[in-house]
């Protein structure tokens, strides 16, 4: 019987004040009655435009006719169909803006929760499946991907499948890319992380970690070696500054190194983990992208008293996802809009103890068109913090378009691609995620790896 409610199951969350002191999942996650409960709210739609907002094209209503008949084994196998990392994306996507947000249910109400159950089914299929195994015909032929995050990970699985021998090259000590380094625990636990990164190397993958692609070998090298295509999904890990005095003080951070100290060095577990990670009592976070929102609910569960978001527009044009705003609302983050910082001002032993502040008015929309801030004339301020941690982008590094003759890229250090089949200029070279794009989106840069991949076998094919 169809569920009319207006309103999504509610998701179980851990309090705020008790989880703003730990690293643990905020949200708990559905229970099989939950998610059945959820699932038969689908209308399944004639047309599907919830399929049409799925960067992966996962059969959306397909999976939750599943769902809503209890077989959630028949449900993941639907799923992974078109997606290999279902547990990763059920939590970060933003939904919102894609599938959920073409849902027809959200036009008198709440859309279907298509990311809740997602991440239902593909921790119940963790929980409770066996292992099968899986036999692939191999063609013979080999190809070399370049970073193990979201759109190199996508990229191998779909390879492997089609019977390619594909061996990952990764820059640091473990898989994973941004959902290793960038995304926090509470957010994505990293065990889970490895248990989806685990199932794309039990069907072959070959993952090589410690090997930065651009120094210890070459793209042109890797041609050599004998493999017949190269992706590139090396993504964007190259922090932006804001250019104002004081960056260099002690105690200014890129969001960037702070948050791989955090999640991919462990320092929250430190000194049980040797990796310290300084936070003062009063910490300021430049941006209000979820990076920003990372960093901010990082620093406070590290035990900063008071946690500044600092944004030069509203809040309205902030661009990270309600949710996570919600979220950091809740646990007491403090916002700052329509404020930009000027300089960061340090005392006599270098150490940060003010950020001088502008306060802003919104003016014309800009080239983003968003509205652009202007500053209101003698506003002036000093914001008391010893920390600043500066997450305003980050864009690619500049490593392999360095290294690599023949390869086309943007002013601004992205690669050009052929958006039908992620080619770039360079002869059996594709790319794709955030070293295209610039920072985007976990599905984003899977939808990219798939494309590439599909790209790739046409190509060596002869189709």
């Amino acid at each position: 019987m169809a569920n009319m409610s207006l309103k999504k199951v509610a998701m179980p969350e851990q309090d705020p004040n008790v989880r703003n002191k730990n690293f643990e999942e905020v949200a708990l996650g559905y229970t099989k009655e939950m998610a059945m409960e959820e699932a038969a709210r689908c209308l399944n739609c004639k047309n599907k435009p919830c399929v049409g907002g799925c960067p992966v094209n996962v059969p959306i209503p397909a999976f939750i006719e599943k769902v809503a008949a209890g077989d959630f084994e028949g449900a993941y196998e639907v799923i992974t169909t078109e997606n290999a990392l279902p547990a990763i994306c059920g939590r970060v996507c933003p939904q919102e803006n894609q599938c959920e947000g073409k849902c027809v249910r959200g036009i008198k109400g709440e859309p279907v929760g298509i990311g809740r159950m997602e991440r239902f089914v593909a921790d119940w299929h963790m929980a409770n499946a066996k292992e099968t195994e899986v036999n692939i015909e191999k063609n013979g032929m080999k190809v070399a991907v370049v970073g193990c995050g979201p759109a190199g990970i996508t990229c191998a699985g779909e390879l492997i499948k089609k019977g390619y021998d594909v061996t990952v090259f990764e820059a640091l000590h473990k898989p994973g890319g941004v959902l290793s380094y960038g995304i926090p625990e509470f957010r994505l636990p990293k065990d889970l992380v490895a248990k989806e990164i685990e199932s794309v190397q039990k069907l072959g993958v070959d993952i090589e970690t410690n090997v930065i692609v651009g120094r210890s070998i070459t793209i042109d090298e890797l041609m050599e070696d004998g493999y017949k295509a190269v992706f590139v999904g090396s993504g964007a890990g190259l922090p932006r500054f804001l250019n104002i005095p004081g960056e260099n003080h002690l105690g200014v951070y890129s969001a960037n190194e702070f948050l791989t100290r955090v999640n991919l060095m462990k320092g929250y577990k430190f000194p049980e983990c040797p990796t310290p990670v300084k936070v003062g009592k009063k910490v300021a976070v430049v941006g209000a992208g979820n990076v920003a929102m990372d960093a901010a609910r990082t620093a406070k569960r590290l035990g900063a008293e008071e946690v500044y978001i600092v944004y030069r527009r509203s809040e309205e044009e902030a661009p990270a996802r309600l949710e996570e705003l919600h979220h950091a609302k809740e646990e007491g983050i403090i916002f700052k809009f329509l404020n930009n910082p000027a300089a960061i001002k340090a005392d006599e032993n270098g150490w940060v103890s003010s950020m001088e502040v502008i306060k802003q008015e919104l003016g014309e929309p800009d080239a983003s068109g968003r509205r652009s801030p202007q500053p209101i004339e003698g506003s002036n301020y000093d914001l008391d913090v010893d920390t600043v941690i500066i997450a305003i982008g980050q864009s690619p590094n500049p490593l392999i378009r360095h290294t690599t003759p023949g390869l086309d890229t943007q002013k601004w250090g992205g690669i050009i691609v052929n958006e039908e089949t992620m080619e770039t200029s360079k002869d059996g070279v594709y790319a794709g995620g955030d070293t295209v794009t610039g920072a985007a989106t976990v599905i984003l840069a899977m939808g990219a790896g798939k494309k590439a991949a599909a790209a790739i076998d046409q190509k060596l094919q002869g189709k």
